[in-house]
């Protein structure tokens, strides 16, 4: 499995050369590729990526706009995600349930829900081809069912908002924002994830100094025994 971070960049004002495009994961496996999440920037770009099929983690404009003019391929969202997308010109629709695994590409996808927000339920994505498997979870504060979720996981791909602060609120029961990269990583340190890289990033990240930043994110991970990185736009990354 061969995973492309094809776009970093978070619904931020903020834009560079390392972080220009919304975030966009595309995962190789045999002769396929799937595109993760298709946001504004790539609105009309499909071309050079040229996906099999496309899977949404949620409806926000960051992760699903790049669809509003249709997609040339399958695309997979969950019910909510749908409701929101119901005008988007997408000829094959299919449905995700909630850990409910389904084929793609010669991978397997389950969905695991996450806190993030409650206008735009989100899912994080277990993706495996055989006895490999990632997490991938641009946007979270919270993933139900964690341990099953990361169970035997070689790579997290999580959400890069901030690195340290939280950036968390409460909406009545829910809670909506973004899990810092710390605690990202203490979960990884607890459900045995030895690797993790952080996308979706923020403006902390993408306007500040980034250099810092990196190294800052590698001591959190060094403390926790995990291998950790900040992703860019055009990072690829291989798992075993």
């Amino acid at each position: 499995m061969r995973l492309l971070f094809a776009g970093t960049r978070g619904e931020i004002e903020a834009r560079t050369p390392r972080h220009a495009m919304h975030s966009a994961l595309v995962v190789f496996c045999g002769g396929g590729r799937v595109m993760v999440d298709c946001g504004a920037d790539w609105l009309g770009r499909f071309g050079g990526l040229d996906p099999a099929a496309v899977v949404v983690t949620h409806a926000h404009p960051d992760h699903a706009w790049g669809l509003r003019e249709g997609a040339p391929c399958p695309v997979y969202a969950t019910r909510e995600s749908w409701a929101l997308m119901e005008r988007y010109p997408v000829r094959e629709r299919r449905v995700v349930e909630p850990r409910r695994p389904f084929r793609a590409e010669g991978l397997v996808f389950e969905a695991f829900p996450v806190e993030h927000s409650t206008r735009a339920p989100a899912v994080g994505y277990r993706i495996s081809a055989g006895r490999t498997a990632v997490f991938y979870a641009p946007d979270v504060v919270y993933i139900h069912g964690r341990g099953e979720a990361l169970r035997g996981v070689e790579l997290y791909a999580g959400d890069g908002a901030s690195v340290a602060r939280p950036l968390v609120r409460r909406r009545g029961e829910a809670l909506i924002g973004h899990a810092p990269i710390r605690t990202q990583l203490t979960w990884c340190a607890k459900e045995g994830v030895r690797r993790a890289v952080f996308t979706h990033c923020g403006t902390e990240i993408v306007a500040g100094d980034e250099e810092r930043l990196e190294r800052e994110v590698r001591r959190l991970g060094a403390e926790r025994g995990v291998e950790a990185a900040l992703a860019y736009d055009g990072m690829e990354v291989g798992v075993p």
